[in-house]
Formats: structure tokens, C-alpha cells, sequence
């Protein structure tokens, strides 16, 4: 497995990322034998970067990820783990007093003195101007202490990172997660590369498939994309099972393409499902991506290639 830097953190993160929001039972029970068993391959597969959040599952992601790491017994320097802070099932509060608690209970929930990153969670929903002036000044002190390493935030909109990245003083945030922006349909986050690289702010991109967009069995019902979207994403699935693809493999393969994006968390939630992520980016490696497939796709998707959807409050 491929590591890449994270921007200036020093830390080298696994070109695929273990995405945990499944271990929270977010899209379907999961044992906590099946979750182990998918940690175990993880690590045994070269994977080294975890992100959870307390938001995923009301906490119980974070909590069944530390019993993971304490059922395998994994040395702490051996795994990179990232959470988050600000956004919670009870609601959004990114006030200093909520995110410096926030962290003794993520680090108490995974069985950790410290994550390497932590992270606002999608700030397009608070304003930005308290990201700015009282979040990451908070965040700051967290790091002082030891207990966060580095500092992040995510958020779906791409305007949000200019907005704060521009407004706190240099190298106050480390990384960026972004989501949904890096995929076949949608590659409006290579249009930030450059502005992040000056900031030198690693990437971080999540959601391959497009929260199930790029998948055969579809999106969740819940899913905010517009019909025009859900419709042509489904065309695009469809023409690879004709050919006898699956247009998970080459979404994913699309995703981990750009090495300016240091790593791709994917969730994931069984051996199997990690065992095949990891297949599709040793192949990528070997054999480079299908891209006669790759072409036929884009056509599909070009009536609505970076079309996205709304998220978050209206900044004033």
C-alpha cells in the first residue's frame, strides 16, 4: 500500500483510508466481530489512517474503533487516526467549551492519549466567522496539550476552506477533508489543489462512489442529489454491468488517481469490502485505470459532471 504525505503534518497516510462511519451502524448493524475482522485486514493490508467522528452513529463508531485497535493489540505509533468535533446527533456546537470536552470524550470513547487530527466537522452549518474567531483558536490549545496532533475541517460547499483558510494565520489548519468533490462525476476539488498547496494544507477526500451514487444497488432515499444526477449516475452503473464492470472499482480508481490528494477514505465495514478496495488500488498501481470505460462514463455523466447539491446555512 502506497503512503503519501499529508501536507506539511509529516504524517504518511495509506493512499486508501478507513472510513468508520459504517462501524457506527450507520447504514446497517455491523458485529464487533465483523468490525474487528475489518480493522485486522485493514492493517494487515498496509492500511494505516482510521477517521471517525463522534457524529457517526452517536458516538458509537468512535467506541467500537477503540475496541477494535484494543482487540488487536496495535502499537499506537502504527496507525494514524483522525476524528472530528462540532457536530453531534443532538446538533452542531462548535463552541470552545463543547469542542475542548469533545476531545477528552472522543479520546476516552477510542482508548487513546491523542489523534493525530482532529477536525471541525461540516462548518457550512454554523457560521464561518466562528470557525474562524473562537473554534480554531480553541482547537490551537487542544493541540498545545498534546491531545490532537493536527488540526482540520470539513465541510461539502469548497468555498468554505478559502473563506476560513484566508481569514486564520498561517498554518493554523493542517488539513482539509472534503467530500463527494473528487469522483466521475464530480472533480471541482482539483480546482482548490493549488490554493490549498500554497497554504500548505494537506487533502483529504472522502465519498468515491458519491454517497452511493456511483454504485449498482443506488443511493439512500435520503440521498440530496437532484434527479438529473441520481438518473445519470444510475445510466452510468448500468453500462458497466453490460460490459461486465463494476463501476465501484473504477470510481474508486478514479479517486486515488491524483496523487496531490494525499489519501481516499472509503467506509468500510467487512474483510471482504477492504480486500477489494485494496485489490482495486493495487491494480490501479499495476495496471492503470480502464480508460476506454473511463471515457464511456464521462460521456454518460457530462449532461451533469459537477453538479452537486446545497448544504449548509447561507453565510452572511
Amino acid at each position: 500500500m502506497e503512503k503519501r504525505e499529508l501536507g506539511k503534518t509529516g504524517l504518511k497516510v495509506s493512499a486508501l483510508g478507513f472510513g468508520a462511519s459504517p462501524l457506527g451502524n450507520v447504514f446497517g448493524d455491523v458485529p464487533l466481530s465483523d468490525s474487528i475482522a475489518s480493522v485486522r485486514r485493514a492493517l494487515d493490508l498496509g492500511i494505516n489512517f482510521f477517521d471517525t467522528s463522534p457524529y457517526y452513529g452517536g458516538t458509537v463508531s468512535e467506541k467500537v474503533l477503540g475496541e477494535c485497535f484494543k482487540a488487536i493489540g496495535v502499537p499506537r505509533d502504527q496507525i494514524i487516526v483522525s476524528t472530528k468535533c462540532g457536530r453531534y446527533v443532538e446538533g452542531f456546537d462548535f463552541s470552545a467549551e463543547r469542542v475542548t470536552r469533545s476531545i477528552d470524550e472522543s479520546l476516552t470513547r477510542l482508548g487513546l492519549d491523542y489523534v493525530d487530527i482532529l477536525q471541525c466537522h461540516d462548518i457550512e452549518f454554523v457560521s464561518l466567522d466562528q470557525i474562524v474567531n473562537e473554534t480554531i483558536p480553541a482547537l490551537q490549545k487542544i493541540k498545545e496539550t498534546g491531545k490532537a496532533r493536527f488540526i482540520g475541517i470539513t465541510g461539502l460547499p469548497l468555498d468554505v476552506y478559502t473563506y476560513v483558510l484566508d481569514r486564520v494565520p498561517p498554518a493554523s489548519v493542517d488539513v482539509i477533508l472534503s467530500y463527494c468533490h473528487f469522483g466521475i462525476n464530480d472533480s471541482t476539488l482539483v480546482d482548490l489543489i493549488p490554493y490549498l498547496k500554497s497554504k500548505g494544507v494537506g487533502v483529504i477526500s472522502a465519498s468515491p462512489l458519491a454517497m452511493g451514487l456511483l454504485t449498482d444497488s443506488g443511493p439512500p432515499a435520503w440521498h440530496p442529489a437532484s434527479d438529473e444526477l441520481k438518473s445519470a449516475c444510475k445510466l452510468a452503473a448500468e453500462h458497466c454491468r453490460k460490459k461486465g464492470k463494476k463501476i465501484t472499482k473504477i470510481a474508486m480508481q478514479y479517486s486515488l488517481s491524483n496523487k496531490d490528494i494525499t489519501t481516499v477514505l472509503v467506509g468500510m465495514n467487512s474483510p471482504t469490502q477492504v480486500e477489494e478496495n485494496v485489490a482495486a488500488i493495487l491494480e490501479l498501481s499495476s495496471n492503470g485505470i480502464d480508460k476506454e470505460l473511463l471515457d464511456e462514463l464521462e460521456n454518460i455523466l457530462e449532461p451533469v459532471k459537477n453538479k452537486t447539491w446545497p448544504s449548509g446555512i447561507q453565510q452572511s
